[in-house]
């Protein structure tokens, strides 16, 4: 060989040098804290995809030399990697960092330690991961999605919403009624220790990984395909899901949706018990586990309650109620809740027009199958409000929580049926936590346009929705309502009316039925809590009259369900036409408010006391009296409970000191938690701002 040929040849040689790496820091604080993940804990590397990561690595013998060194790298994830699949990348060192696919460049000086910056591509599968440097040097971390990446599907260009949607570990889920919101505070805890590593679980135990795991890992990539899982996975119907649903009153085997203050435990409950199912859960439970899990993994989520939700059962957008000649309702299969709650998720959606980006809903209650499976979206927000009910997924089950049609039946005696004039409107004050505080922001407008607007009939129109553009004019001859007092509180005696007007030029002679029971959220009815039947109802033209109806502790205390919910229905029938009217309206008691006291300055790692009362407002004694507490980095990721050793009498203070250790500065809630034997999980909350 002549000299120039082998200069040549060990040029070529040395062009390919691939760097002898001794061993590597993965610098976990500093790329944590730089990723947003530091709450995980900093002990190993969690990043987002899209953004470059920095490792030091260093080298067992020679230098790093620019232009000459190389070094293979290879990052892998799942059980089968596959470049095809997207599951396995392959990349060399290059000049400068990509950030729109897998890349890496040195970024420190030549020397026998250099640093090594690494950036995955912004549409890479999240999960666990392995990185193989050169021939034999393996790591691992785990990849997020990255809604501060402008190159991911879940960007959202606003650091307040990010505060609120990704890294705010509490919030506040919306209950009660459409007339009175009940704020209750929910501790999602996706930071908390072993969070993350649960939610990865969860995508792994679900039936699509378990059948094909090459592509089910090839899927999460994409934050429609995640989001569609968890809906599904949630809830255990189909699957070794997290939650198990029971809307009865027996939990037998389990504890009462009730009972809960947070996602963390259910988690824990679900992963330590080799993936058997929680018991119980119910739509707001189920809503705030989704929220927990997507958050945790880094899609922005919030949860929805829509008061007065319709659950259509035939996709007509017709709900069908029937009632006796008493106003009482007669069971049915489609119902209306009095609320109901899902997730909503921020992304892009490629596999639709570029307009319908932005939140998606998904439901994981488990209410109807889509695609043989218990689960429900996502599907645009934007595609309910314009009635585009051909997009995916199950859009019209959506649609029709927040529009159907209600009409009501008489059922009489003699087995016939007649229509009844009822003024229900479903998806009323649609409700989520307002973003850096706890008030409540209503989004109706963001599912629907104003009510008789020609954009709502144009959206009806694209939905064949024929039954609500042919509803009738309200006819204004006899009038019908409810009214209440505004203090209606759990344990007092308190008066309803129902109210009659007579706007015709005759004089109407009526029977009117004023009847109470308890009910569940859900729609399902009770024991009676009061009634009232009177046949001779009078009105001379223009006039009207307001009916009492006394509610007494005596009589509703023992039928109330735990969600301490009473359904009023006035029922009018006009002797001369034949013609009713019903007028329905959910009423929901007031718990007793919990008081709490933070006693000591908060500063982190320093032990506080929470001073916690609740007076009792019922006239007779309670027992069994019980105050738990959680937050998150305030609680140690665990409930902290305390029992009270005696007896509270009627107007007496239940008073526990409950003493926590927060662990990181910032704002905190503790969430707290009082259950007795007649008080059941009164739920309340406090703010608090931990020092440095």
């Amino acid at each position: 060989m002549k000299t120039t040929e082998l200069h040549h040849h060990s040029r070529r040689y040395y062009n390919q040098l691939s760097l002898d790496i001794d061993h590597l820091n993965l610098e976990c604080e500093f790329n944590n804290v730089d990723h947003r993940t530091e709450l995980n804990g900093v002990d190993r590397l969690i990043v987002r995809r899209g953004q470059p990561f920095t490792i030091s690595v260093y080298l067992r013998s020679g230098s790093y030399q620019p232009g000459v060194s190389s070094l293979d790298c290879v990052a892998e994830t799942g059980p089968q990697p596959s470049e095809q699949y997207g599951t396995k990348a392959s990349f060399a060192l290059s000049a400068n960092i990509d950030t729109s696919c897998w890349s890496a460049s040195v970024t420190g000086p030549p020397g026998d330690m250099v640093v090594l910056s690494i950036c995955s591509s912004p549409n890479a599968p999240i999960g666990r991961y392995t990185l193989t440097l050169g021939r034999s040097v393996r790591t691992e971390f785990i990849l997020l999605f990255n809604p501060w990446c402008p190159g991911d599907a879940v960007y959202m260009d606003n650091e307040q919403s990010l505060a609120e949607y990704i890294l705010a570990q509490d919030g506040i889920i919306f209950r009660g009624s459409y007339k009175h919101p009940i704020p209750t505070a929910w501790n999602f805890g996706q930071f908390e220790h072993g969070i993350l590593d649960i939610c990865l679980r969860i995508l792994d135990m679900n039936p699509k990984c378990l059948r094909n795991p090459g592509k089910d890992y090839s899927g999460r990539r994409n934050a429609v395909y995640v989001s569609r899982v968890l809906s599904a996975m949630v809830n255990c119907n189909d699957d070794k899901g997290v939650l198990l649903g029971r809307w009865t009153t027996d939990y037998e085997g389990g504890v009462s949706p009730l009972y809960w203050r947070g996602s963390v435990e259910i988690l824990r409950n679900w992963d330590q018990q080799a993936c058997q199912p929680v018991r119980y859960g119910q739509c707001w439970v189920f809503a705030a586990v989704a929220c927990t899990v997507s958050r945790a993994l880094g899609i922005p989520c919030r949860i929805v309650t829509n008061y007065l939700s319709a659950h259509d059962t035939n996709n007509n957008l017709v709900i069908e109620r029937y009632v006796n000649e008493e106003g009482e309702l007669m069971k049915s299969k489609e119902m209306i809740w009095n609320y109901h709650c899902w997730v909503e998720s921020w992304m892009t959606r490629p596999d639709l027009k570029p307009d319908f980006n932005g939140w998606q809903a998904s439901d994981p209650t488990p209410q109807e199958k889509s695609e043989d499976v218990y689960c429900c979206g996502p599907i645009p927000v934007k595609a309910i409000k314009e009635g585009e009910l051909t997009f995916k997924y199950d859009a019209s089950f959506v649609f029709a929580e927040v529009n159907a049609d209600v009409l009501t039946y008489m059922k009489k005696k003699d087995g016939s049926t007649s229509n009844v004039t009822s003024a229900t409107l479903v998806g009323q004050k649609i409700s989520t936590k307002s973003v850096g505080s706890d008030a409540r922001e209503d989004i109706t407008h963001i599912y629907k346009y104003p009510e008789g607007s020609d954009e709502e009939r144009e959206a009806f129109k694209r939905a064949d929705h024929q039954n609500k553009l042919l509803h009738q004019k309200e006819d204004l001859g006899l009038l019908l309502s409810i009214k209440v007092t505004s203090d209606m509180k759990k344990g007092c005696d308190f008066d309803v009316f129902a109210v009659v007007t007579n706007n015709t030029e005759h004089e109407k002679h009526c029977r009117l039925v004023f009847g109470s029971c308890a009910m569940s959220y859900s729609g399902v009815l009770g024991g009676n809590c009061g009634f009232k039947d009177l046949l001779n109802v009078r009105l001379s033209p223009g006039a009207g009259e307001r009916v009492p109806l006394t509610l007494n502790y005596s009589k509703y205390g023992g039928q109330l369900t735990e969600d301490s919910l009473i359904r009023l229905a006035a029922l009018l029938l006009d002797y001369s036409t034949g013609e009713a009217k019903l007028a329905v309206r959910n009423i929901v008691l007031d718990d007793p408010q919990i008081k709490v006291r933070i006693l000591g300055e908060p500063k982190e790692n320093r032990k506080l006391a929470a001073e916690i009362t609740l007076q009792n407002p019922l006239p007779e004694p309670l027992e069994d009296c019980c105050f738990s507490i959680e937050g998150s980095n305030l609680t140690g990721g665990r409930v902290i409970t305390e029992r009270l050793g005696c007896t509270v009498g009627p107007g007496e203070e239940a008073k526990v000191k409950i003493y926590f250790t927060p662990t990181h500065s910032g704002l905190r809630k503790l969430v707290v938690d009082f259950d007795s034997n007649k008080l059941c999980h009164v739920k309340g909350y406090r703010n608090v701002i931990i020092g440095k």
